[in-house]
């Protein structure tokens, strides 16, 4: 019997690949057997993301990319078409957050928040269906949030994008399921990263708490998000589409 989990042949793209959440699904992916395009702005950490991964002995290829930028994802598309003859995974997982009250955003900074955590979805998923289409079958996978469910009090532009990304989840899903593609998300919870770290410099009251809030009692770390991505890619997940899945430690489950 095959093992519905290997990806030995496929090849995924992730955004935002070569660090935090982002690397630890890549490197899931990368131990699961599938090539990956690391693609993301900063060409070192790029480079530094897939040299690890080779390391390992994975196979990758580093792209600089600009998510809300149409011909800069049409370029990652055809890079990773060109190097690899295929794309089989989608991961869109790049975002970036910015914490203050609501009152205190600028126009400008709600605009840049939505336009790479939502929009930049929307792009990355709409570039990669034609390839999906024409060979009957592809894997989505969105990276939500602990906040697609709570609000935020410091990250509001932030709580409204990954909100939408949830719902452009399920409307994918929705719409492109008779072309054999499945659309998901992943809501990681408080996961150790260097955006996260960055919240707890700002906030440690806050952050102080979460720990003894989290039923598993610690906080994540990125390669807890590996395997559902590995299922959520892989042909175990065939019949599954439009969820979102928390990766929390049981924080969303209680009261």
């Amino acid at each position: 019997m095959s093992n519905p989990f290997d990806l030995t042949g496929q090849v995924a793209i992730v955004t935002g690949g070569n660090g935090g959440i982002g690397l630890g699904i890549a490197k899931g992916l990368a131990g699961a057997g599938a090539s990956v395009a690391i693609a993301g702005r900063d060409a070192a950490k790029n480079a530094s993301a897939v040299a690890g991964i080779e390391a390992a002995g994975g196979t990758a290829i580093p792209l600089e990319v600009d998510v809300v930028d149409e011909g800069s994802v049409a370029a990652m598309t055809a890079a990773t078409l060109d190097r690899f003859g295929r794309i089989d995974i989608l991961v869109a997982n790049a975002g970036i957050n910015n914490r203050k009250p609501p009152e205190d955003y600028t126009l400008a900074e709600w605009r840049e928040i939505i336009d790479i955590n939502l929009t930049g979805t929307f792009v990355c998923a709409t570039a990669v269906h034609p390839a999906f289409r024409e060979a009957g079958h592809g894997k989505i996978i969105t990276i939500g949030s602990m906040l697609s469910l709570f609000g935020g009090a410091i990250a509001g532009p932030y709580s409204a994008s990954k909100g939408g990304v949830v719902q452009l989840t399920k409307s994918l899903a929705v719409a492109w399921a008779p072309h054999g593609i499945q659309v998901n998300s992943i809501l990681p919870g408080f996961i150790d990263t260097d955006l996260t770290r960055a919240g707890r410099i700002k906030t440690p009251e806050m952050f102080a708490r979460i720990e003894s809030d989290t039923p598993a009692g610690r906080w994540g770390i990125p390669d807890d998000l590996a395997g559902l991505a590995v299922f959520l890619a892989s042909s175990a997940s065939d019949f599954v589409t439009g969820t979102a899945i928390p990766v929390d430690g049981g924080y969303s489950a209680q009261m």
